[in-house]
């Protein structure tokens, strides 16, 4: 264990000064990630059936405990919100589904610029990387390999990783935003079912 830490220690120092915000932004996004993962799987398990959130709308009677779905959060907001009057009940619904599916792309787009930012990153890390090459090309000729190395070995490392974090945070942005989809299709089919029972 001790020598894989190690690696990783001479891996993240051989990338110079870029690997920290690189770190620090794949922290970040994986953070991001997790708390989507989480938050979108809490609204797609114990679904209430539509046919259920109509039947409680019309009884104006709140969801059971047990369901926590997209639909029962949105049957529960616009129970909490509702007057009485079929017309301005209409609207409450309407305003309480746009909150439901604006809520539903919370971080998504911070999430697509993360995982966009990493790959720039290692770009800066590789350019600094050469630039050192350079002045020691500068200074000591083609005649010093070794400090060379120290340069190219820089620019090598911060591109590795910045494209490795930047693969899977958009994969998994294009994963969370085909979820977040399929959510706000549901949240709006079901506001439109639930108008019939106002």
């Amino acid at each position: 264990m001790d020598k894989v830490i190690a690696s990783v220690l001479t891996y993240i120092s051989s990338g110079g000064v870029v690997m920290i915000p690189i770190l620090l932004l794949s922290f970040v996004m994986w953070v991001l990630i997790f708390h989507r993962l989480i938050v979108l799987r809490c609204l797609f398990i114990r679904n209430i059936p539509r046919s259920e959130a109509g039947r409680l709308v019309r009884e104006n009677s709140m969801p059971p405990e047990t369901y926590r779905g997209a639909n029962s959060l949105l049957v529960r907001e616009f129970l909490s919100a509702r007057t009485g009057n079929p017309d301005l009940d209409s609207f409450i619904l309407d305003e309480t589904v746009v909150r439901l599916v604006s809520l539903m792309d919370r971080e998504l787009a911070l999430i697509e610029v993360l995982s966009g930012v990493a790959p720039l990153l290692g770009l800066l890390g590789t350019v600094i990387g050469m630039m050192d090459t350079f002045d020691v090309i500068t200074v000591f000729g083609t005649g010093n390999a070794k400090a060379m190395a120290g340069g190219i070995s820089v620019a090598l490392i911060t591109t590795e990783t910045g494209l490795l974090v930047s693969i899977p945070g958009l994969y998994m942005s294009g994963f969370l935003n085909r979820r977040a989809a399929n959510l706000k299709q549901r949240v709006a089919a079901t506001g439109i079912y639930l108008k019939r029972f106002l």
